[in-house]
C-alpha cells in the first residue's frame, strides 16, 4: 500500500482516544516536516535555474504512489490529501516558506488573546472569493471548523478536543473559545484540513462528506478527480500570488518502479512520494551528474518501535531497555535505508529546539554489555532466554530488513539471551488490533499534524485513565499500542500544553524526555530525509516547514 496510512482504523473516537497517523511505506522521500533545504545541486534552498525564457503556458506534471481517499477537508488524513489541499484550500495561518514561523493568511493578524488564554479572537481578510464565487467572511470561517469538528471525521479530534466553541463577532472578525488553555493553538489552525470551504457547497453533518470536490479559496480549482489523474487549474479570482504555470497534473503510478522509470525517461516533471532506497540512491547519484534535479532536506517523520508494557517479558521495564540498548542506527542507516535517514535518540525530532538525545546517553547504540546485564538483572539467561515478537507491517519491505537487523543483532551479540521472533501482518488487521494489546512490539512511523513538540509527546504518551498496574485504559499510548501509564507523565503533558512560557515549556520537555528514555514505553530509531526529483527545465521547487510540496511556485523554463 502506500498511503500515508490506511485508513487507520474506520471509526476513530472522539475525545481522550487519539488517533495516531502512521506512514507504513513511508520510504524516505518525504516526511512530515522540512526545516532546512538543501538542494543537491544548489546550495541556496531552492531551485535556481540558468538563464532562459519561462514556459509559464505549460502544465506541470507530478508523479506520485499515493492513492487518494477523499478530498473532503473534514474526512482527510493521507499524506498525498494534505499536500493537495495545502495548494487547493487556505487556512487562517501559515508558514513562512522553508521555515517553521507562523504568518496569518486568511487571517489578517495573529490572535488577541483573552488573560486566561481561553479566547482567541482573530482579524479574518476582506476581498476573497471562494471557487464558487461566494464571498469569504466570518461566517464561511467559521462554518468552515464547525464543520471539520461536527462532521466526524479522522482528523476531527483535532479540533474538537481542544475548541469549546466558535462565533463570528464581526463580518469579518472570528472568535474562537478553548475547552482549556492550549500554548500550540495557532500552529494547529495551520494544519491542512483546517481550511476555509464554501457554506454554499458544504453542509454540517456527520458522515457527510464529499469526496471528490473540493470548493475553497486557494490559488487552484480541481477541475478533474480520476483514481490515476488530478488536475488542478489556477484560480483566476485567487487573493494572492498567482501560480507561476498553468495548471497541474498529478499522476499515479502503480508501484514505486514504474514512478521511478517514468521520470527517468522524462514522463513526469516531478517525482514527489514515493520511491525505494535504492531508487533514490540512483537517482541522487544522477543528479550529482546533472541529469536532474534532486531537492533535499532534514525530515521529521519520525520511526519507532511500539513496546506493550502489558506484555510478557515487556513489563520488564529491565527487558525494554535492554532492546533500546540492542539498537545500532548507524547501522540501520547503512543496511536498511542506504544512508539516507538520521538517527534518532528521542520522540521528538532534532529539528526542534526541545529535542534532547535522551536514548543516546541513556544506552548508546549497539551497547551489547548493557543489554546482557539489564537482561542478567531481569532474571533471564541463555537457557530461559527473553522472547519477544517483533511485528511490523506485511508489505514493507524496509521494515521487514529492520526487523531482520535488529534479530540478527540479538542473535550474534547477546549470547542467546535474548530471542527476537520478526512477525508481519496485513497493516489493516494491525490498524483494528493495536489497541487492543494484541502485538507485544510494532515498528511504525509518524508525522506530526502541526509543528510543535506537543504533537510528538501527547499522541504517544498521555493516558486519560489507567493505573501503574493496569496500564493505561483509555487514552493516547493505549491507543498506540503501548499502554503506558505514569502519573508523572500526564501531569507534566497537561502542564507543557497549558504554559505560556516558552523556556519554562521547555525545561517540561526535557523532563518528559528523560523519563521516556527511562521507562522506554517507545524506541526511537531515525528521522527521515526528504528528496523531491524534478527535470532540470523545472524551477521553483521548494519542501515548506508544514510538510507540504507548494505547486504554485513551479513553473518550466527554456535553457537558452
Amino acid at each position: 500500500m502506500h498511503t500515508k496510512y490506511q485508513m487507520l482504523l474506520s471509526n476513530l473516537v472522539r475525545g481522550s482516544r487519539r488517533r495516531f497517523r502512521v506512514l507504513w511505506q513511508f520510504l524516505g522521500l518525504f516526511g512530515l516536516v522540512s526545516f532546512l533545504i538543501i538542494s543537491c545541486a544548489q546550495p541556496n534552498n531552492q531551485t535556481t535555474t540558468t538563464p532562459g525564457s519561462s514556459n509559464g503556458d505549460e502544465r506541470i506534471i507530478i508523479g506520485t504512489t499515493q492513492t487518494l481517499r477523499t478530498i473532503d477537508p473534514a474526512d482527510a488524513y493521507e499524506v498525498i490529501s494534505g499536500n493537495l489541499l495545502y495548494n487547493l484550500g487556505d487556512r487562517l495561518y501559515a508558514y513562512e516558506v522553508g521555515t517553521t514561523q507562523l504568518k496569518p493568511q486568511l487571517a489578517t493578524d495573529f490572535p488577541t488573546i483573552s488573560d486566561d488564554r481561553l479566547t482567541y479572537t482573530i482579524p479574518l481578510r476582506q476581498g476573497v472569493l471562494f471557487h464558487d464565487d461566494t464571498p469569504f467572511n466570518a461566517e464561511a470561517m467559521a462554518f468552515s471548523l464547525r464543520r471539520f469538528i461536527e462532521n466526524g471525521g479522522p482528523p476531527s479530534s483535532l479540533l474538537s478536543d481542544i475548541v469549546e466553541d466558535i462565533t463570528t463577532t464581526g463580518e469579518y472578525e472570528l472568535t474562537i473559545k478553548l475547552k482549556r488553555p492550549f500554548a500550540a493553538f495557532p500552529s494547529l489552525l495551520a494544519f491542512s484540513g483546517a481550511c476555509a470551504v464554501s457554506p454554499s457547497a458544504y453542509e454540517i453533518g456527520a458522515g457527510k462528506f464529499k469526496p471528490n470536490s473540493f470548493v475553497g479559496t486557494g490559488p487552484y480549482v480541481l477541475t478533474e478527480y480520476a483514481v490515476d489523474l488530478i488536475r488542478l487549474h489556477p484560480f483566476d479570482q485567487y487573493w494572492g500570488d498567482k501560480p507561476a504555470n498553468q495548471g497541474v497534473d498529478l499522476q499515479r503510478f502503480s508501484s514505486p518502479a514504474n514512478l521511478f522509470n517514468a521520470f527517468r525517461t522524462n514522463a513526469v516533471d516531478v517525482a514527489y512520494i514515493s520511491l525505494e532506497p535504492d531508487q533514490i540512491a540512483n537517482l541522487l547519484e544522477g543528479a550529482e551528474q546533472g541529469r536532474w534535479q534532486a531537492i533535499s532536506a532534514d525530515g521529521n517523520t519520525i520511526n519507532y518501535i511500539v513496546l506493550n508494557v502489558n506484555s510478557e517479558p515487556l513489563d520488564r521495564v529491565e527487558v525494554r531497555q535492554a532492546i533500546a540498548s540492542l539498537v545500532d542506527r548507524n547501522l540501520i542507516n547503512e543496511r536498511v535505508l542506504r544512508g539516507q535517514a538520521e538517527p534518532l535518540y528521542s520522540l521528538i525530532p532534532t529539528t526542534f529546539e526541545s529535542h534532547l538525545p535522551v536514548f543516546k546517553e541513556a544506552y548508546g547504540d549497539a551497547n551489547f554489555e548493557k543489554a546482557k546485564q539489564l537482561l542478567t538483572e531481569a532474571g533471564f539467561t541463555p537457557e530461559n532466554p527473553a522472547v519477544v515478537e517483533l511485528w511490523y507491517g506485511a508489505n514493507s519491505q524496509k521494515r521487514q530488513e529492520l526487523a531482520a537487523t535488529l534479530k540478527a543483532l540479538s542473535d550474534n551479540n547477546l549470547g542467546g539471551i535474548l530471542q527476537l521472533q520478526p512477525q508481519s501482518v496485513d497493516t489493516t488487521t494491525a490498524f483494528q488490533n493495536l489497541d487492543k494489546g494484541i502485538y507485544p512490539t510494532f515498528i511504525l512511523d509518524w508525522y506530526a499534524d502541526f509543528l510543535d513538540p506537543d504533537n510528538y509527546i501527547h499522541p504517544f504518551l498521555d493516558c486519560a485513565n489507567g493505573s501503574p498496574q493496569t496500564g493505561c485504559v483509555e487514552g493516547a499510548s493505549q491507543y498506540h499500542g503501548s499502554f503506558y501509564y505514569s502519573d508523572r507523565m500526564n501531569q507534566l503533558i497537561r502542564q507543557q500544553r497549558t504554559e505560556a512560557n516558552p523556556e519554562t515549556r521547555q525545561a517540561i520537555f526535557q523532563e518528559i524526555q528523560q523519563i521516556l528514555a527511562e521507562d522506554v514505553p517507545f524506541i526511537p530509531l531515525w528521522q527521515d530525509k526528504i528528496h523531491v526529483f524534478a527535470q532540470n527545465n523545472i524551477q521553483g521547487v521548494n519542501l515548506q516547514a508544514n510538510q507540504q510540496f507548494p505547486f504554485w511556485p513551479l513553473a518550466k523554463f527554456t535553457p537558452q
